[in-house]
């Protein structure tokens, strides 16, 4: 009996897709999904490749869809430092870089840094340095109490959208490392706010920033980049995070610091 069955199902279960919406984007039929859930049919490896990009699985999650199929992975998993990659790093650092004077990071799929720009490191530079020893928890040098948090003006709102946003990553693809993250974070931010202030629009809530000094205030919006036409597992678990100036002062201030680090 195919071991892929059960996974296959629990898949598209989180997916919230019926077998027959999956049988018509992998261009098969229900009754083939529905015997190779059962493990009266096995896959061809063709067939998994297609199930698994119908249900829009990480690389790494179509990789063991194959194992559990019997078949090899068809996607490469190289080390970040990897020769092959050089060509990978020197863009992403480029296009990190070319975000100045505006902070941005390169992070893996827990959210640990893997390159930060000038502008990220000199916004973070209040942290304890404990905080900053490698490998760096992005999210938890900005939401910890000895991290950004105590100069974040709005944190409980904007906390609550960075773990929401955590948690909806974790229901889609599951990972327990990721979850006892959540589940860590959870007891550093202050209680969710009952009554979330006009800015809480969800995907758009802006991170209101003391500057160093404590004299000012930047406001921040974070866009992500994803890799999703990679295939290296460890290229489409990289994302981008930049952050954008929400207002002209902002701007001007940013513009400042950069300024003054030349």
């Amino acid at each position: 009996m195919s071991g892929v069955g059960p996974s296959l199902r629990s898949w598209r279960s989180r997916r919230r897709m019926s077998q027959l919406e999956l049988a018509s984007r992998a261009g098969t039929t229900q009754r083939y999904v529905s015997f190779i859930e059962s493990g009266r049919s096995v896959p061809g490896r063709a067939m998994v490749v297609r199930l698994a990009e119908s249900l829009e699985l990480p690389l790494r999650e179509r990789n063991a869809l194959l194992l559990a199929s019997g078949y090899a992975p068809a996607y490469r998993e190289s080390r970040l430092d990897d020769p092959a990659l050089a060509p990978v790093r020197t863009a992403l650092i480029s296009v990190m870089e070319a975000h100045e004077p505006y902070p941005a990071v390169i992070v893996d799929r827990y959210a640990d840094l893997v390159a930060a720009n000038a502008a990220f490191a000199a916004l973070t530079a209040t942290a304890d340095p404990e905080l900053l020893r490698a490998p760096v928890d992005v999210a938890r040098l900005l939401l910890h109490p000895r991290g950004l948090a105590p100069r974040i003006v709005n944190l409980e709102e904007w906390a609550w959208h960075i773990l929401d946003s955590m948690r909806n990553e974790s229901v889609r693809n599951p990972d327990d490392r990721l979850t006892a993250r959540i589940a860590e974070l959870t007891t550093l931010v202050p209680e969710r706010p009952r009554d979330p202030g006009p800015e809480y629009v969800g995907f758009a809530v802006p991170l209101r920033l003391r500057t160093v000094e404590g004299d000012e205030e930047l406001r921040l919006l974070t866009t992500l980049t994803r890799f999703g036409t990679a295939s290296d597992v460890t290229v489409a678990e990289l994302k981008l995070e930049a952050f954008l100036p929400a207002d002209a002062r902002t701007a001007e201030l940013l513009a400042e610091a950069a300024s003054g680090r030349k």
